[in-house]
């Protein structure tokens, strides 16, 4: 009884494990399908992710839209807008200086001054002969007074009477002669014999010193005493070739700021040693004739100087207007690349492609570079990864000043979501 008990149930415990098991086989069969298919689907994923990374990456922009002026740069110097040698108009010993060579000085300043006591003499002997000269007119009007009435009665003739109308006339003419002699003694003595500045500006070093002999006068071998050149404004003198000349003439009917004949269009001007044109002015003239032996043509511009910093015969590099204003578009200077004597840039397409474009480079305005040809507005132009982009491949672009791409997720991100 013991054994046949319990051989059936053992039949039904297998009978009942049965089941269970096939169930469980079915489902991690089906676990299995679903772990394989998210594992190809992260392969794939992460292969394309791979084949983006493995290009070359590079960033890109497009050309800014500018409205700008073409501009040239001469080479010229400052010269002073007044200069004077100054020289004595009276001959004499010099007795006094009255400045430090160099300095800055006024107009009506006093520079120099010649030995007076010369014209100071000279001066009392011209008021002696006037004095001199009105007695004698007041002794010819009593004479002539007096002939008239003896004239009336008859006791003198008519031709003594008419001489001693003459003597009158004479005696005033002379007094009227040392009047002005005394004038031109006075200006000597009180105008000429110190010379004072005739505009304000800075004085050379003195030719002459005190105690030697200066030669006066208006001929050509007067004694040079001391220059003293304007400072504030000063000018600056360049020439342009014959070219230029017409360009600036056809143009300048049609704008106001390019360089014209009547002058007073704004330049710019830098020193040798500066970077930038940061000194602004205003060309106020430009020569009437060509010069036949250059072929040039002499302008002139005005600049503020109340510093002093600009001395005539400094050199400088002006930039002149040479064109209306126009819309143009501009690119980095580093995004332009040479071919020998060619130009071009690297452009991406829509395709993620780079294409070799060849144009024609202008002027830098404020960083960037004119292109005059071979560029359009909606180019995508490659500013940098040039060393690993060339013409015909695929690269990863990258638009300038763009957020930048979200790292790629990982597997275990990916299926958590």
């Amino acid at each position: 009884m013991k054994f046949g008990n319990s051989a059936p149930k053992t039949r039904v415990n297998a009978l009942m494990s049965a089941p269970k098991t096939r169930v469980d086989a079915l489902m991690a069969a089906r676990l299995a399908a679903a772990l394989l298919a998210t594992a190809l689907a992260g392969c794939g994923q992460g292969q394309q992710q791979g084949a983006a990374q493995n290009l070359p990456a590079v960033t890109v922009a497009k050309p800014v839209q500018r409205t700008v002026v073409d501009q040239d740069e001469y080479v010229g110097r400052f010269v002073a807008v007044s200069s004077v040698d100054m020289r004595s108009r009276l001959s004499g010993y010099l007795a006094a200086i009255h400045f430090t060579d160099g300095q800055m000085v006024k107009k009506g300043d006093l520079l120099f001054t010649v030995d007076r006591r010369p014209f100071q003499i000279v001066l009392e002997q011209m008021r002696a002969n006037l004095a001199q000269s009105r007695a004698n007119l007041a002794f010819a009007k009593a004479d002539l007074e007096r002939g008239q009435s003896l004239l009336q009665n008859k006791t003198i003739t008519e031709q003594t009477y008419d001489q001693r109308t003459q003597a009158k006339t004479v005696a005033e003419a002379a007094v009227a002669a040392q009047e002005a002699m005394v004038h031109s003694a006075e200006l000597d003595l009180n105008e000429y014999s110190e010379l004072r500045s005739p505009i304000d500006g800075r004085i050379g070093d003195r030719r002459v010193s005190v105690g030697n002999l200066v030669t006066g006068g208006t001929s050509g071998n007067t004694t040079l005493l001391a220059t003293v050149v304007s400072v504030d404004p000063i000018r600056f003198e360049f020439t342009f070739d014959e070219q230029s000349y017409l360009r600036y003439a056809r143009f300048a009917s049609a704008s106001k700021e390019v360089a014209a004949l009547n002058g007073n269009v704004p330049v710019a001007l830098k020193l040798i040693d500066e970077k930038d044109f940061g000194h602004t002015g205003n060309i106020d003239f430009v020569d009437n004739a060509i010069n036949q032996s250059s072929g040039t043509v002499r302008g002139r511009a005005v600049f503020q100087n109340p510093d002093g910093v600009f001395t005539p015969g400094m050199f400088g590099r002006i930039r002149v207007p040479g064109s209306p204003p126009y819309l143009a578009l501009l690119v980095p200077d580093e995004a332009i690349a040479s071919e020998q004597a060619r130009k071009y840039v690297l452009v991406v397409d829509d395709g993620g492609v780079v294409r070799q474009k060849y144009v024609s480079p202008g002027q830098l305005d404020d960083g960037l570079r004119v292109i005059r040809d071979g560029l359009a507005a909606g180019d995508r132009v490659i500013v940098n990864g040039l060393m690993h982009a060339r013409p015909g491949i695929k690269v990863n672009a990258r638009e300038l000043n763009a957020p930048a791409s979200p790292a790629p997720k990982s597997g275990d991100e990916a299926r958590a979501q």
